[in-house]
């Protein structure tokens, strides 16, 4: 999801400094959804991985 996170985020700056904004405003949009949803599995399986150490 970080990959996908980081191509679309370079596609929106891309776009952005050519002026195509609504492309920019979608791939930005989409960049935002893949990195919030690997930062809610990164912080799920972060507690896991602890709580499976505690015991």
């Amino acid at each position: 999801m970080l990959k996908y996170a980081i191509i679309f985020g370079l596609i929106a700056l891309v776009t952005g400094a050519l002026g195509f904004s609504r492309v920019s405003g979608i791939a930005a949009t989409i960049a935002k959804v893949c990195f919030a949803i690997f930062l809610i599995l990164f912080v799920i399986l972060a507690v896991i991985g602890v709580f499976h150490l505690a015991f």
